[in-house]
């Protein structure tokens, strides 16, 4: 009797929130059943998320749907720049990263900034504006890319073209260039990861990597109940994590009690000449450390900024790299611009108006992150209609809305510069109609620093290298992890060309 009257209350309640869902969006949406929900269609499109939800937005007139199936909570996924500017702006207290989000990336990112909410946050916000403002760090990021790419990345390339038939990976070879780099500003460490002399991958970067896929998991398992499971009994790639997560752990206090040790030195360069002479760290751990700030706590925000910038910046070259493949006539264009410029040092592509629309134009197509959620702390109703409930998900579709009509016109599809380019975004694009770098009190504090390395790096290896596809008709699938990849890797093979000047 008690599971009889357990599934009808089920069923009732599952046919109610269908009913809500359905007159809020006017009937579009994935096709629900009591109960089950849209698990029916969900599975059948599991394969292709992002292009399923990217067709239902394009059919909504609202560019918002509900997706409600058994097994996860209900969730309003838009694509409207509204929504997204309410959301992130307009009723940002109401719309924090929520328990479960925060519960998934919980165990490697502790309380890092971006797994908090409310005052930790405002106060780590505030925080990590004052050191990504400082001109130290931003001579620090300048310093280790021109190092890191005369040293490592431009030989890898050079080694490559004279081969001739060598075949390089081009996403393994910048999430490794950029692995070095973010660890370095960091951390004040060079882990090698591009070093020809090491054999393997450092110990910390598959450290990272396999925490990262689980994690990855953790957010797409379709019942958020078996991977708690599987933790509490310390199973499976749980159990992995916890041991990788240890790696992690252990690599990065080991770190911090030694340069806390070199700081207590009369000498340290750490303290710099006030102590006697050296110079001045400039890592974003040395200045947490003079701050003062406790131990953990600098730990969680070094390992939350790592996280951070790994891969965002490795992505949106290897696409950039394969759209300039497919599109030659930009990529001469780019390269013009490269010829013209004053200088080539890192930050010196400031004003190269073409190179910046060429990468903006690939984040919209596809951005390093696919997507990005919230989970609302009392009910509310979004500008178009929708309604959303205390607990629901809300979920804004930075892959779909770059591939709205409804946003970009006609030729949303195409890779096009007049976008960028025209007298009509003189001013910029909204950060709510192209929200890459999310918008409102959560704007990506690294923009900048992220912007300085991918121009760095694109005019560093264009002017020098061409690259040329293995497979030219292939047409690379695009995998949102945590952030997103290309499957298989971008194989191309290098062929020198005479350095622009």
């Amino acid at each position: 009797m008690m599971w009889l009257v357990a599934c009808c209350l089920l069923l009732l309640l599952s046919s109610f929130r269908i009913k809500q869902s359905s007159s809020c969006l006017h009937g579009h949406g994935p096709r629900s059943f009591p109960v089950i929900g849209c698990l029916v269609a969900f599975y059948r499109n599991r394969r292709r998320l992002l292009d399923w939800y990217t067709e239902l937005l394009a059919a909504s007139p609202s560019q918002t749907i509900v997706v409600d199936r058994l097994g996860a909570r209900r969730t309003v996924v838009t694509a409207n720049p509204a929504n997204v500017e309410h959301i992130l702006k307009g009723n940002f207290g109401n719309y924090p990263k929520g328990k479960p989000f925060t519960d998934v990336l919980g165990d490697l990112l502790g309380t890092g900034i971006f797994n908090v909410d409310g005052e930790m946050w405002y106060a780590q916000r505030k925080l990590v504006s004052h050191e990504f403002s400082a001109r130290a760090l931003r001579e620090l990021e300048a310093a280790v890319l021109e190092d890191e790419a005369r040293e490592r990345l431009l030989p890898a390339l050079d080694l490559a073209a004279a081969r001739g038939h060598a075949v390089v990976d081009m996403q393994d070879l910048l999430r490794r260039f950029a692995f070095d780099v973010i660890c370095r500003v960091s951390l004040g460490v060079d882990p090698g990861c591009l070093d020809p002399a090491l054999p393997a991958a450092p110990r910390l970067a598959v450290a990272f990597d396999a925490a990262a896929g689980i994690i990855a998991r953790r957010g797409a398992a379709p019942v958020a109940a078996v991977w708690k499971a599987k933790r509490a009994l310390n199973l499976g790639s749980e159990r992995r994590l916890r041991e990788e997560i240890a790696v992690i752990h252990q690599h990065v206090m080991g770190l911090i009690h030694s340069r806390k040790k070199e700081l207590a030195l009369p000498t340290s360069p750490v303290n710099g000449g006030g102590h006697g002479g050296g110079r001045i760290r400039s890592d974003l751990l040395s200045r947490m450390l003079e701050c003062g700030y406790p131990d953990e706590a600098i730990r969680d925000m070094v390992i939350s900024f790592i996280m951070a910038g790994r891969d965002t910046t490795s992505s949106a070259l290897t696409w950039f790299f394969w759209l300039l493949t497919r599109h030659r006539a930009v990529e001469r264009e780019v390269l013009d611009e490269i010829a013209a410029a004053s200088s080539h040092a890192a930050g010196g592509q400031g004003r190269m108006r073409v190179l910046h629309a060429a990468l903006c134009e690939t984040m919209r197509l596809y951005p390093p992150v696919a997507w990005d959620s919230k989970h609302a702390a009392a009910g509310d109703v979004l500008p178009d209609g929708t309604r959303v409930g205390r607990g629901d998900r809300v979920t804004y579709f930075q892959y779909g809305m770059g591939r709205m009509e409804s946003i970009w016109g006609a030729d949303a599809a195409e890779f096009s510069l007049r976008r960028w380019l025209s007298d009509d975004n003189s001013g910029g694009v909204s950060p709510f109609k192209y929200p890459v770098f999310q918008g409102g009190p959560r704007t990506c504090l690294g923009k900048e620093m992220a912007f300085v390395q991918m121009k760095f790096v694109a005019s560093s290896v264009l002017r020098r290298f061409e690259l040329v596809p293995v497979d030219e008709g292939r047409v690379p699938t695009f995998l949102p992890l945590m952030t997103a990849h290309m499957a298989g890797g971008l194989n191309v093979k290098v062929r020198s060309r005479k350095e622009l000047n």
